[in-house]
């Protein structure tokens, strides 16, 4: 394919670079899995955002790194599907959906249900749009074609299937239990949704008389409100101070009803008292001694937290307000003798913030053990799933190995009903994925799942599962790498992984890619109540998707948080700089190249040889460290490459054959900067897709984009040990010669005398064959290249790797102070030689070590004593 244009414009600017680009490759169709089956596929299925609002700095890291497997699997040959999606995300959309009804004076009461839910459907509607631009804005290369939503007929139909097959295996079951209720929402919460903080509260020391008058028992609680629901007083069958009252009754103080005194071992005697208010209604472990000793369960609270009408004269108040009071009242009758100051821990719901009671309630649950059992199980053989890092398998087996039921009902109307009717007048359950047939004497249940049901299922339900010969789920089921952030390994990569096992018998995806949360500059994790979160919005308009992008995936080690710095982002967006203004030099200097016209067959110079050379091992490199998702490191050598070598010298030097006259020299150096820069590009595109697709179009190129083009390969035709030692060499020369000036204050443009001694008549030849770079680079008056110099008396010094450097620069410089520069230099070498010595007397080294690193080893010692030596002679010489 010939190039449109031949040069940048002057200046890079990402608006200009990211505007239209993403809709030409989604027109093109470049994202599409093509079920070409000469490829291996390739899948992964996002993680879905929910649909209550746009996406955050986390989602951005999280679609970034997903996005730079996806476009590196895609260039190296594979039939990649990258499934986008959302999550209908239940309580947390409902309640956006209810305040909006509230500003408009409503509630969903006055809706009713159907009407609510088209509500719903609009918001879903609306931000699933803002969303999808954030998606293009970021520059993802999914495949819209397969999109899906959590609560599609799909989806919904794999929901009924599991939550039918599971009931049917009695792994499903509805029953009374203490559960997780969050009085602001009015609904069930799991175990992960509540998050706990530490409050300051109290501990209220009570007296429950004995209702013989022969005296009281003393409890305490943090909840004194429950003890309205309390049926027994517990202590333990061992304890000498009570042994005489188990079997005897106390009356309840304010409401009057006679409770039992009842020995259990789960009462602790060294704590408090050594007896406790057992309140089954209230509690989850007074539920167990209830259960244990046939106790009723009382409720004295409603559903949105006040006081019910066993309460008795506290009915209607606020749990809060009745605490108030009854504290208050029992501090009259006597009966509440002591409040202590108490720190402890206290739930609070996810979603609404508002204290989570520990409520009785009747709700559908998982039976999770041998669910649990399965998927550790799984872990134990070779087809388990790999956590990168792999110390996050140890947190995930931990949960699974301490798992309680769970429970899926939730009191809601935005989610997937429960397929569940009661009969009318029986009572009887039907469960099932059709109503049942005489529909009008059955009513389904009201409720709805909890959110990770649905989600649980994403990795195969979105292949078209339960219809397992979809084609899609044939080919592309089970995924190959997950990426997601270590905070909801319990809430989602558990349940995907034991829900998979039970439903395809297979693991949903062979490696778990960890990563942290983003935090701000200070560390903290990024929050309303802190003002400190950024929009990844904001960072694209300002510097661009490419700079973004760059950061968060280089920015941090696989598993570890990465903190937010702007100045981060602005250093990421000169490096596009520099790798802009290099492309539109090679571009200006190409004069029109064609693909074709690409012969990297002539004769190379040294400079040529060492960039092709560096850019195998920067391909090798890079490659290797994407292959295990670290994308840190497979930066760092690109950015060295980059920066470092084609920019700040492959370019400087190819100035010389570019401006000559040698029409063969010219052609191999735009031949090379064309290869080079093309193949530099390729391995950038994952990291920076827009800038790249822009320079790679200007480029000679075969192909329509570079999201289709093939990821570079080492070309072993191309590798040169010598010519990297030549370069380094001479970049070592110039290095030391601007060092020197830049400390006696000598300009470039000032012509200065060169000395240069090397080690034998090899290193000479090779200097003088390379004379050319050391005259434009160094600007010498007289460059002398010898074996044996007569240094003179008063010159700056610096020695390379086979070769000494003299400036004579009488009158520029001080003696003494050479000398000191000189002993600080001998210093630095003495502390090399030590610890490359101190490493090689290590007999445990020498050992274990492979042997290319202990010849390695060996080689810097030889040069660090050459190097010291020479040091030494310069001060003696200085000193005589």
């Amino acid at each position: 394919m010939s190039n449109q244009e031949v040069s940048l414009p002057p200046k890079y600017d990402p608006t200009a670079v990211e505007q239209d680009r993403y809709q030409y490759w989604v027109d093109g169709k470049f994202f599409e899995a093509t079920g070409d089956k000469s490829k291996e596929p390739y899948t992964v299925v996002i993680p879905p955002p929910n649909v209550t609002g746009k996406l955050h700095l986390g989602h951005a890291w999280d679609t970034t790194l997903q996005d730079i497997i996806t476009r590196v699997k895609r260039m190296q040959g594979y039939d990649v599907l990258w499934l986008p999606g959302m999550d209908h995300a239940g309580i947390a959309t409902q309640a956006k959906v209810e305040a909006k009804l509230k500003e408009q004076g409503k509630s969903r009461y006055d809706l009713g249900r159907e009407k609510f839910l088209e509500q719903a459907w609009g918001w879903k509607e609306e931000y699933a749009d803002f969303i999808r631009t954030q998606w293009e804005k970021l520059g993802l290369g999914l495949d819209y074609s397969r999109e899906r939503f959590t609560l599609d007929e799909g989806l919904s139909d794999a929901v009924k299937e599991v939550f039918v097959k599971l009931y049917e295996k009695d792994l499903i079951y509805r029953g009374e239990y203490i559960i997780n209720w969050d009085p602001a929402t009015k609904t069930a919460l799991s175990d992960i949704e509540v998050i706990y903080k530490d409050v300051k509260g109290h501990f209220y020391h009570m007296k429950y008389p004995l209702s013989d008058g022969s005296g009281h028992i003393e409890i305490a609680t943090t909840r004194p409100e429950t003890m309205l629901g309390d049926t027994a007083v517990a202590v333990h069958p061992e304890d000498d101070r009570y042994k005489q009252l188990i079997g005897k009754k106390v009356t309840l103080p304010v409401i009057g009803r006679e409770i039992e005194i009842v020995a259990d071992d789960y009462v602790d005697m060294d704590f408090g008292s050594g007896a406790v208010k057992i309140t089954p209604a209230h509690d989850p472990n007074d539920f167990e001694i209830g259960n244990r000793h046939n106790l009723e369960r009382i409720l004295v609270m409603n559903e949105d937290g006040t006081m019910n009408e066993n309460a008795g004269k506290y009915q209607g108040m606020d749990r809060f307000e009745c605490r108030k009071q009854l504290v208050k009242d029992l501090q009259e009758k006597g009966i509440l003798f002591d409040i202590e100051d108490h720190d402890h821990s206290v739930g609070h719901s996810e979603r609404s913030g508002a204290v989570v009671e520990p409520y009785l309630s009747t709700q559908w649950f998982v039976n999770m053990e041998p669910l649990a059992k399965e998927a550790i199980k799984l872990q134990q053989g070779d087809d388990k799933v790999h956590f990168v890092p792999d110390r996050f398998e140890k947190t995930y087996l931990h949960w699974m190995e301490n798992i309680r039921d769970w429970c899926i009902s939730r009191q809601l109307w935005w989610g997937h009903r429960i397929p569940a009717w009661y009969h009318k007048d029986t009572g009887e359950i039907y469960v099932g994925i059709e109503a049942p047939e005489d529909e009008e004497n059955w009513e389904q249940d009201i409720d709805v799942l909890d959110t990770w049901f649905s989600s649980a299922l994403w990795p195969f339900s979105t292949m078209g599962w339960p219809d397992e010969n979809n084609e899609d789920f044939q080919r592309h089921f089970p995924t190959n790498v997950l990426v997601t952030g270590y905070d909801i390994i319990f809430f989602w990569v558990s349940r995907m992984i034991f829900q998979s096992i039970e439903f395809t018998g297979r693991r949903p995806f062979k490696d778990v890619l960890i990563h942290g949360l983003v935090r701000d500059a200070e560390g903290r994790k990024m929050s309303k109540s802190l003002g400190n979160g950024v929009d990844p919005m904001d960072v694209i308009e300002k510097y661009g998707a490419d700079s973004l992008r760059y950061f968060l995936s280089t920015g941090s080690a696989p598993g570890q948080d990465l903190r937010f710095q702007w100045e981060k982002v602005e250093s990421t967006w000169n490096f596009v700089n520099k790798i802009w203004n290099a492309s539109r030099f090679a571009l200006m200097n190409m004069g029109g190249m064609q693909y074709e016209e690409i012969d990297l067959s002539g004769e190379k110079s040294v400079a040529d040889e060492w960039i092709l050379t560096r850019l195998n091992q920067t391909i090798e490199q890079v490659t290797k460290n994407i292959d295990r998702y670290e994308f840190g490191e497979a930066g760092r050598h690109l950015y060295n490459f980059i920066w470092d070598e084609f920019c700040d010298w492959y370019i400087e030097m190819a100035k010389l054959p570019l401006y000559g006259e040698d029409e063969a020299k010219i052609n191999t150096t735009r031949s090379v900067l064309a290869y080079t820069l093309d193949n530099i590009m390729r391995m950038l595109h994952p990291f920076m897709p827009f800038v790249t697709e822009e320079i790679w179009q200007h480029l000679p190129h075969e192909g329509e984009s570079i999201t289709q083009a093939s990821w570079p390969r080492v070309n072993p035709a191309f590798d040169n040990d010598r010519a990297v030692g030549e370069m380094e060499r001479l970049v070592n020369i110039i290095r030391a010669v601007r060092n020197i000036r830049a400390e006696v204050d000598t300009p470039m443009s000032k012509e200065i005398q060169l000395m240069i001694q090397t080690k034998d008549e090899e290193v000479a030849q090779e200097l003088e064959t390379n004379r050319h770079y050391l005259d434009r680079f160094c600007n010498p008056s007289d460059l002398t290249i010898a074996t044996t110099i007569k240094a003179p008396e008063k010159a700056m010094s610096a020695v390379v790797t086979g070769a000494e450097l003299y400036l004579p620069l009488a009158g520029l410089i001080n003696i003494e102070d050479e000398i000191k520069r000189l002993e600080k230099e001998r210093e630095k070498w003495e502390k090399e030689v030590e610890r490359v010595q101190k490493k090689l007397s290590n007999e445990g080294f020498i050992k274990k070590a492979p042997d290319h690193v202990v010849e390695e080893e060996r080689k810097k010692e030889k040069d660090y004593l050459d190097k010291r030596e020479k040091v030494e002679t310069r001060i003696k010489e200085l000193k005589a």
